[in-house]
């Protein structure tokens, strides 16, 4: 009975064991044999190139040149000391260096680790004279990030960088992985995905221990588009020798089409610091460096905001041509006595754009209500952003009594009145809404949609601008206006006479505005040559001087563009 047993045991352990062979060599044949088709096949990456950019007269302002990896395939383990030896001498890097970054990058056999990034040909050529001695010596090119013309026009461009968490939840659904190197702010960012290239992969084929055996495949790899852009980086580095190190910006745009001829911003960075030291770059940057201060940062425009309000008291007919008001050095507005920066006496309207006389706006903006100053504001767009085809672009703000009531629980002042009326107060507007509303004067009435981005792969994008709007403001106060703007500059007592004398007429307006601090902000807008504008000019000078200076820096541009036969 007991033998029966153990043979009826015996037996059912020889037919699970049997059923168990069948099930993995018949039932599941195909399932292993894949599995082990692809246990023996590896890819290795190959990068391809990203998009390059370049200015509207196709000038490189961001290529890309080959680098190379110093890397190692790991599969001999006991010759690796050796191996890293040799690889110290000829690049010059320390053993014990090499052998941190082995254990800290080996993941497997079959998987290069990479011991030095971004050397040079020298080196790259003496670690391939070592392979034939070290034949898992690996030297990987590889196409970096080149800047011929270093940091200008860096907010224009950006810079690459690791993608971060915030991007990657946002863009993991276009093929965006982690460890992925995007575009930060500028081009490189909004069009990352025309500038990003597609690495291709080599197939290769090991061994049950990862060692190498063949290649069996290769996918090349496919580079980004490239784009030219509107801007024109001689104007552009005109501009920034004119900015030099003062905080600020200066945008020169087309007034006929919004095509953005130069965009400064200042304090900049160096985009080529973020390819290997990222972290260095950032701790390395000036306060709000990143910051395009053309188009990201709002400040009060000062007396810029007269021209809108000279065009809606003409328009409303609260004043006319004849109107005159006595500027006497000030004026009192409830219990606050308001003043203006010089005595005037009588002016009418030419005069007071001339000179920015405070008291002639005061009266005026005192005759049209906020009301009226907020409605003609946003008949200028300076309430919404521009529709630049940039990152993050700020829209400005403009104030009226029923925001003010809701938001703050306050009543609205005729002092308030007053502020408004020379662009202070809790106005706000950035450098491009500027430049885009003194090109409303120089073509006649046109709001134009700025635009920076010419091409991507020869596609022209010009035809896909917003285009233009017609301003709701009558073309005889819009012209009526513009001739004032000449007065700004030609006439001796003018607050841009420094720009007189020019073999090319200009016009346009100044303005000082307070920032806090006993500091001011300088501005100056303007249009050249007058009678055939090619030109919007916005010069904004932050906590760093007066209308002057900025109608100075102005001057210093127009006289670099004079020199290099660029008007």
């Amino acid at each position: 009975m007991r033998v029966g047993i153990v043979h009826l045991s015996v037996a059912a352990i020889f037919l699970f064991i049997a059923a168990g062979v069948f099930n993995l060599q018949i039932v599941q044949a195909k399932k292993f044999r894949d599995l082990s088709d692809n246990n023996c096949i590896r890819l290795l990456p190959q990068a391809g190139s990203r998009g390059r950019i370049f200015d509207r007269q196709g000038n490189l302002i961001v290529g890309n040149q080959l680098s190379y990896d110093a890397m190692i395939l790991p599969q001999d383990r006991p010759q690796i000391d050796k191996t890293l030896s040799a690889i110290s001498l000829a690049l010059g890097v320390d053993f014990a260096s090499l052998k941190d970054r082995f254990r800290k990058g080996y993941v497997a056999s079959f998987v290069p680790v990479t011991l030095e990034k971004n050397i040079n040909f020298k080196k790259a050529v003496a670690l391939g004279e070592l392979k034939s001695d070290y034949a898992n010596i690996i030297i990987q090119p590889r196409p970096v990030r080149y800047y011929p013309y270093g940091n200008l026009a860096c907010h224009v461009i950006g810079y690459l960088n690791e993608i971060d968490h915030w991007r990657l939840t946002k863009l993991e659904d276009y093929g965006y992985k982690t460890k992925d190197i995007v575009g930060f702010g500028g081009v490189e960012e909004k069009y990352d995905y025309y500038l990003r290239q597609e690495d291709g992969a080599q197939s290769i084929q090991v061994d049950h221990r990862g060692r190498f055996i063949c290649t069996l495949g290769f996918r090349p790899p496919v580079d980004g588009k490239d784009i030219r852009l509107t801007l024109d980086i001689r104007l552009q580095r005109i501009a920034e020798e004119a900015l030099g190190e003062r905080k600020g910006s200066i945008i020169m745009m087309d007034p006929d089409t919004g095509e953005i001829l130069v965009m400064a911003s200042h304090p900049a960075f160096e985009p080529a610091l973020f390819i290997n030291k990222p972290a260095q770059a950032l701790s390395g940057l000036s306060e709000s460096a990143l910051v395009n201060r053309a188009i990201s940062s709002a400040y009060p425009p000062a007396s810029v905001f007269k021209l809108v309000l000279a065009s809606a008291a003409l328009e409303t007919g609260k004043i006319n041509l004849s109107t005159s008001f006595f500027c006497s050095g000030s004026m009192r507005i409830g219990n606050r006595e308001y003043k203006c920066w010089d005595v005037h006496h009588a002016e009418d309207l030419r005069a007071a754009i001339a000179h920015s006389c405070d008291i002639f706006f005061y009266r005026t903006a005192l005759l049209l209500g906020p009301q009226v100053l907020h409605d003609y504001a946003v008949k200028f767009y300076l309430s919404k952003p521009t529709g630049f085809d940039l990152p993050y672009e700020a829209s400005g703000f403009v104030p009226d009594p029923l925001w003010k009531k809701i938001a703050r629980f306050q009543k609205w002042f005729d002092g308030d009145t007053a502020n408004f009326a020379i662009g202070q107060g809790d106005l706000l507007v950035t450098p491009l809404q500027m430049a885009r509303m003194v090109a409303v004067f120089a073509n006649g009435g046109n709001l134009v949609t700025p635009y920076i981005v010419k091409n991507i792969a020869g596609k022209d994008l010009s035809g896909y601008a917003e285009g233009h709007l017609k301003i709701a403001v009558k073309k005889n106060i819009i012209n009526y206006v513009r001739q004032d703007l000449r007065g700004v500059v030609s006439e001796p007592t003018g607050t841009a006479n420094v720009l007189a004398g020019l073999p090319v007429s200009v016009a346009g307006k100044t303005g000082t505005a307070e920032a806090g601090n006993n500091k001011t902000h300088g501005w100056f807008v303007g249009f050249f040559p007058f009678n055939s504008p090619k030109f919007v000019i916005c010069v904004f000078l932050e906590n760093n001087g007066s209308g002057h200076a900025a109608a100075t820096a102005a001057r210093q541009v127009i006289e670099g563009m004079i020199k290099e036969n660029l008007i």
